[in-house]
């Protein structure tokens, strides 16, 4: 197994682009549809002797960009099969458009959470400079949670692990007796994966993202092998330090509605993280939703319209979030 490092300064910083050679090509991810990084994906391919055309399957953990979007160029290349979980599989062929490219879903996104007028321009001039980086569409082949595939002796399991995107897959498998699995954004060494706004067709996407924290806690992974940076040796812990980032971020947000009484999404947004500019102006406010969310869920706030309130004095946060 190889990992070949694309640059990408458009979202998280460096990707990971995992090849396994055999009898098979096979690659976990695919990069960024930008030509500087593709050309660094022909090098890195090259570096393994490799070509395009020499790859066989390729596996999706999401459908972000920075994570399918070659993978048109690399099935026109040379055929290869690209496999995405089901929830996400639109998105990458092209059949459904993303809040990047969609002006309905935009428009009803922004005024549920509330945009002021200049924020809501700079993100949509960001974005429209930005929809070329899906790449080309894909026939692609879905694939659902449990699915099995046997790639050049190991056999990799799709553990599906929505929030950050909703179909949001790990690719699980055990070699040299240690128990892997590629994450995606899932889990991160460094960064919490965005919720909220990193897929805003996620429903109760606070919700979905710690059930599926707690999934890789109760998977308890050797190692866990992330879209960026490097390797985690304590997948499970990790994944517990971000359900009780979640949790702390939960009673910000409570703290927030306790002190300016009655918010907007962008207001308890500005209130969480101060000034944003270009994909955070998405991002923001789409973590500060899910936190909505997720108390609105539980009784804790109470939404008239667009505007969230406290609805339960002094509210038990730890009793919203599970400890694995």
């Amino acid at each position: 197994m190889e990992r070949i490092r694309l640059g990408n300064t458009v979202f998280e910083g460096e990707n990971n682009v995992y090849l396994l050679q055999g009898d098979e090509t096979v690659l976990v991810d695919a990069g960024v549809a930008t030509d500087p990084t593709r050309e660094e994906f022909v090098d890195g391919l090259a570096s393994f002797g490799v070509t395009p055309a020499d790859v066989d399957r390729v596996f999706l953990t999401h459908w972000h960009y920075d994570h399918a979007g070659l993978a048109g160029m690399i099935q026109q290349a040379g055929g290869a099969t690209v496999h995405v979980h089901e929830a996400d599989a639109s998105l990458v062929s092209g059949a459904e458009a993303s809040l990047i490219e969609d002006k309905a879903l935009q428009q009803e996104t922004f005024e549920a959470w509330q945009l002021p007028d200049g924020p809501r321009e700079e993100l949509l001039s960001f974005l429209e400079g930005h929809a070329e980086l899906a790449g080309d569409d894909v026939d692609v082949t879905p694939f659902t949670g449990g699915d099995r595939f046997t790639v050049n002796g190991l056999e990799l399991e799709a553990v599906h692990l929505p929030g950050h995107s909703a179909g949001l897959s790990a690719f699980a498998f055990e070699d040299d007796g240690e128990r892997q699995a590629f994450v995606g954004d899932a889990i991160l060494p460094k960064y919490t994966p965005n919720v909220g706004g990193a897929d805003v067709r996620v429903a109760s996407p606070l919700a979905k993202y710690v059930d599926s924290l707690v999934e890789v806690v109760e998977r308890d992974w050797d190692r866990a092998l992330p879209g960026h940076r490097d390797p985690i040796e304590a997948p499970a812990d990790r994944a517990r330090e971000i359900i009780h980032h979640h949790q702390e971020r939960t009673e910000r947000v409570v703290d927030v509605l306790d002190r300016h009484g009655a918010c907007d999404v962008w207001t308890v947004s500005h209130h969480l993280f101060g000034e944003l500019d270009t994909i955070h102006i998405l991002h923001g406010p789409g973590e500060a939703f899910a936190h909505l969310d997720h108390l609105e869920r539980h009784g804790v706030v109470e939404r008239e319209a667009t505007t969230y309130r406290l609805a339960v004095d002094e509210p038990e946060i730890e009793a919203l979030f599970p400890d694995p």
